[in-house]
């Protein structure tokens, strides 16, 4: 049950800068989507969480390499070293180049600015020498510059055609001497092509791949991560301008390079560019359209009129509400989405940039008389949502019809969860089984610092659910999760006559593995999809917002329901899976309300786990081993019992809890004695 490499981190922790993090996020989503989840990480997640399992790369972005030294030398090194050496890829950028040499020398002589001395990680086996170029500030443009890059003999049969390009430059190094070192497996990628402020005695080097045990690291001393449309023409300086120019002429080759470097670290590139899609109108409606009238009215105490439209201020959001009659014949124009970049009629940027998406109001047409028609939405069919969301509905013995009554719908948004969870006020008026759902995220969570890859074709949503404290001794929040993964898998077996076979799987405690089709003659299991459970505290009850992403027409990043269902069944759509998994998990909910989660649930539940005998280490305690037996039915902890010699029984049971890491679940788990 290997877990596929899926996570590429960026560090964000103490030595690294906010701009050079947002340009590596931006730029490696753009290369990397949809193969990969890219994400920050902090200090604190690479020392202490076990992130080196789902992990295909690790960035260390520009900033200052003294405080990645204070972070992280000692353990976090040991740990960094140890991902490279057994198989993973590191990249480097400027600071983090000077970070994986073996010796770091920055202006030597400068009494202010002086940086010298050995690195732990030593990727290069070699010195690290900068600046290249004179007149670097910190925190500043005033240094920066386009700087020319010749590229290597063996990065052209990468496909690069190109032969040089310009790359944004401030403050980096050359790695001295690596022409010379091929016999210690190191690679010139790229050398600068312009003249050095330094003498190296030893060549010229910009971009540098390092064979490092099974592994590999590429590491720069120039940007190329750094678009031009990222950057500020207006800032430090009367010739940055030019700077920006010249990036942006070579906006493509640039891109090519980067590319070939990520190829050369064993990384799946995008065939094409993946632009950051523009977000998209929200679309309300409900399976009783005038339904969504009364809805709306019990919205009044936080809707406010400015310049007679009616918007509600969120604490990360503004809506803007609006009904259809009121769209003008332009307005409408412009909100018919293209095929994945739908936009916000005069809040879509036209360029293809770094956005701070909580500035843009999100706009929402209600449908009140009808719903909507699927010109408007034509990556999804409301129709046929609220169609077989009845159907379903009139077969269940345990539906009150709650479950995604209401629906929020977005062709592209940031997040289903953000947009209910981090809007308190809109959040504390929403009804149980209020729906939002999306075609496409440009922002979507996972747990922790997870984030599950939110391409088109994966059912993205998140429910909002009203749980009485009351009921928390009987039936506590924790359980939650477990019904939603419960519910995603008895939706997709009882989605039609035939399904009831479909190979998926639940994984403790939140994640909906699937028979891996590429591999028909092994018990092989690949993740298909997550959950993530957020919970506050209001009144008398618990706001919970419970959101799922599930690949079911994608094949990327591992596999999709369609993948691994026989040629004779008819594919998964989008409208029916949700509304069968929605009905499911109202069933389930109802019942979970009534009677706690009693044995019946608990069967269930076994039914479709992967865990039953599953032999795990309890890393923090030594590595004793464990073998798993179930979970608790009053806090839903994972019941192990201790092995010894031979794996013979102690006699001795735990209770076993997760230690919040957001990587994976059976790694550092916390025992308690039962």
């Amino acid at each position: 049950m290997a877990s596929k490499r899926l996570n590429v981190l960026v560090y964000s922790g103490t030595g690294s800068t906010i701009e050079s993090v947002r340009h590596c996020l931006y730029t490696l989503r753009r290369l990397l989507t949809p193969h990969y989840a890219v994400i920050a990480v902090t200090g604190e997640a690479i020392l202490k969480e076990p992130w080196t399992a789902s992990c295909a790369l690790l960035v260390f972005p520009g900033g200052a390499d003294l405080g990645y030294c204070r972070k992280l030398n000692g353990e976090g090194n040991r740990r960094i070293s140890q991902f490279v050496q057994r198989g993973g890829a590191y990249l480097g950028l400027c600071a983090g180049g000077y970070y994986g040499s073996k010796r770091c020398e920055f202006e030597v002589g400068d009494k202010k600015m002086e940086v010298v001395g050995n690195r732990e990680l030593a990727f290069f086996p070699g010195t690290c020498q900068g600046c290249a170029f004179t007149g670097f500030v910190y925190h500043s443009e005033k240094g920066a510059r386009a700087v020319a890059l010749r590229i290597g003999r063996t990065t052209q049969e990468e496909g690069i055609i190109s032969d040089d390009f310009k790359s944004y430059y401030n403050g980096g190094g050359v790695f001295v001497g690596a022409e010379n070192l091929k016999g210690q497996g190191v690679e010139v990628l790229a050398d600068y092509a312009d003249k050095l402020d330094i003498d190296t005695k030893g060549g010229s080097a910009a971009v540098v791949y390092c064979k490092v045990g099974e592994g590999g690291a590429v590491l720069t001393g120039p940007h190329p991560e750094f678009a031009a449309v990222n950057l500020d023409p207006n800032a430090d300086g009367p010739d940055y301008p030019k700077v920006v120019d010249a990036l942006a002429a070579d906006d493509k080759p640039r891109t090519e390079f980067l590319k070939a470097c990520l190829a050369k670290l064993g990384l799946q590139v995008s065939l094409g560019d993946n632009p950051v899609p523009s977000l998209s109108r929200l679309h309300l409606s409900s399976v009783q359209p005038p339904d969504v009238e009364e809805f709306v009215a019990s919205l009044q105490e936080i809707i406010t009129i400015r310049d007679g439209e009616e918007y509600i201020q969120g604490e990360n959001d503004t809506f803007h509400i609006e009904k259809p009659a009121a769209w003008s014949l332009g307005s409408l124009a412009k909100a018919l989405p293209g095929v994945v970049t739908g936009t916000s009629d005069d809040e879509a940027d036209t360029e293809d940039r770094i956005l701070d998406y909580s500035t843009i109001v999100k706009r929402i047409c209600l449908y009140d008389e009808d719903h909507p028609p699927c010109k408007e939405t034509p990556y999804f069919n409301h129709h046929a949502f609220f169609a077989n969301l009845k159907h379903y509905q009139s077969s269940s013995k345990e539906s009150d019809g709650n479950f995604g009554k209401y629906l929020l719908y977005g062709e592209v948004v940031t997040s289903t969860n953000t947009m209910l969870e981090k809007n308190n006020q809109l959040l504390q008026h929403l009804p149980t089984g209020f729906t939002a759902t999306a075609t496409v995220q440009v922002a979507g969570r996972g747990r922790g610092s997870n984030v599950w890859v939110s391409p088109a074709g994966s059912l993205m949503f998140s429910t909002c659910i009203r749980h009485p404290m009351e009921k928390m001794n009987s039936a506590p929040v924790v359980f939650m999760q477990y019904l939603t993964a419960l519910a995603i898998v008895e939706g997709i077996k009882s989605y039609d006559t035939g399904y009831r076979d479909v190979p998926v799987k639940l994984k403790w405690p939140n994640d909906i593995y699937a028979h891996d089709p590429s591999k028909p003659k092994e018990k092989a299991f690949v993740k298909i999809g997550g959950i993530l459970v957020n919970s506050s505290y209001s009144g008398r009850e618990y706001l919970l917002v419970v959101g799922v992403g599930l690949n079911t027409t994608n094949p990327a990043p591992t596999t999709s329901l369609n993948a691994i269902i026989p040629s004779h069944l008819q594919p998964f759509t989008l409208e029916k899976l949700l509304a069968r998994i929605l009905t499911t998990f109202e069933e389930l909910h109802t019942r979970f309300l009534r009677t706690g989660f009693d044995r019946e649930l608990e069967e269930r539940y076994y039914r479709h786990w992967l865990h039953t005998d599953q032999i795990v280490t309890l890393e923090a305690e030594g590595g004793v081993r464990a073998r798993v037996k179930g979970i608790t039915r009053d806090h839903g902890l994972l019941l192990a019992e201790e092995l010894g010699w031979e794996d013979r029984r102690t006699e001795k049971v735990w209770s076993l809890q997760s230690d919040s890491n957001s990587f994976d679940f059976f790694k550092g788990l916390v025992k308690r004695k039962v």
